[in-house]
């Protein structure tokens, strides 16, 4: 069954004053999302689950689906790959989008492919990638959508590595776009630091000799302090979106803006989203880390209870310089099945504030709890039986 307990929050509150509405945002962007990652907070959303074509977005699933096999020792950044004359037909050219500007019979690293993805947008450089890693585009699309599902995308399907337009056959959300940044940001941090806040790449010569060098068009580099990723969009269908990151005082921000008519309002809309998120909203301490917050039930455990602790400083999101009028309970499905171990998530922690969506912090076991002996699962039984 499902425990509810009221969690004594007095104490941790006492800092926390009445508030007024959520502020607002007004955007001209028809889809946008942002989330507090610290905290978990939906800060904004607006069609967040509509499903939409994702233009260049789409590479943020290639570039994750490489970092998660990096990851697991399956690909190397050193390796080098082949240019199929084949692909380089194809994905050359004004006709073929953005592009890296590799050349048939090329050998290119692995590392230099993702850069080619994240910074210059390459809609070649994703395919060279997906070819060398399962064969044919096709069959790397297969691997893409596996790792969607992996990760909870459910209004997400990919029919291409570069988010070429195929007739609708590639659709995300804009929820899915947030979720599949943070599960990149959060498992693969070191990678994500290493690819997607480049400035800038070179690679590829003009006609005459000449070093490309192109610019990262991500519209918060440069622009709002602690802007590191990721992907822009663009084609007719889709119009101009961008899904994109930034950390502030130990606050990570994510947001998605779609549908929006020119890269100069991109630009404007994208840096003022992240601005607002940050400015309009703060962190606020709830509970400091190691700090128990209730006590749950135990099932056939060596103790009939196990203290429900803080994992590390939890803290939630309200508007800025106001507070909250913040309400919180203890959840978790119990009683808690013994054995338990120190450090095992095994309740949450539901925060609610007026204007607002839940946000849930999770608590974990103080101790670890032995499963009971012979005699101590019998007069469980029994006393669950007479209660």
């Amino acid at each position: 069954m499902k425990k509810l307990i009221a969690a004594p929050l007095a104490v941790m509150m006492a800092t926390c004053p009445t508030m007024a509405a959520a502020p607002q945002f007004q955007t001209t962007a028809p889809i946008a999302y942002m989330e507090d990652l610290s905290t978990g907070a939906v800060l904004f959303a607006r069609d967040a689950n509509r499903r939409m074509p994702p233009a260049s977005m789409a590479k943020m699933m290639t570039v994750y689906v490489a970092f998660d096999m990096i990851k697991k020792g399956e690909l190397k950044l050193d390796t080098m790959v082949t240019v199929r004359p084949e692909t380089w037909a194809k994905w050359h050219g004004p006709q073929a989008g953005s592009t890296m500007f590799l050349s048939s019979g090329e050998n290119v690293s692995v590392a230099n492919l993702l850069y080619g993805i994240v910074t210059l947008s390459g809609n070649d450089a994703c395919v060279v990638l997906a070819e060398h890693i399962s064969g044919t585009e096709q069959a790397f699309t297969e691997r893409m959508n596996r790792a969607a599902a992996q990760l909870g995308l459910k209004d997400s399907h990919f029919g291409t590595a570069n988010g070429w337009p195929d007739n609708g056959v590639t659709y995300v959300t804009a929820k899915d776009l947030a979720d599949l940044a943070a599960a990149t940001i959060i498992q693969h941090p070191a990678l994500y630091k290493q690819f997607y806040s480049r400035r800038d790449f070179t690679w590829g010569k003009t006609m005459g000799g000449s070093a490309i060098t192109q610019a990262n068009r991500d519209p918060l580099l440069g622009r709002v302090a602690g802007a590191d990723g990721l992907k822009t969009g663009h084609t007719e269908e889709a119009g101009y979106g961008f899904t994109g990151s930034a950390e502030q005082n130990g606050r990570r921000l994510v947001m998605v803006l779609a549908g929006l008519s020119s890269a100069n309002q991109r630009v404007e809309e994208s840096v003022r989203f992240m601005d607002w998120g940050f400015r309009a909203w703060q962190a606020k301490p709830l509970v400091a880390k190691g700090r128990k917050v209730e006590t749950a039930e135990v099932q056939m455990g060596s103790s009939s209870s196990v203290g429900l602790i803080a994992p590390k400083a939890l803290t939630v999101t309200v508007p800025a310089g106001l507070g909250s009028d913040i309400k919180a309970r203890v959840v978790y499905s119990g009683p808690i099945k013994a054995p338990i171990k120190a450090g095992q998530h095994i309740a949450d922690l539901v925060v609610s504030a007026p204007d607002m969506p839940e946000q849930r912090l999770p608590l974990v076991a103080e101790k670890d709890v032995a499963a009971a002996g012979f005699f101590g699962r019998a007069w469980s039984g029994l006393t669950s039986f007479f209660g």
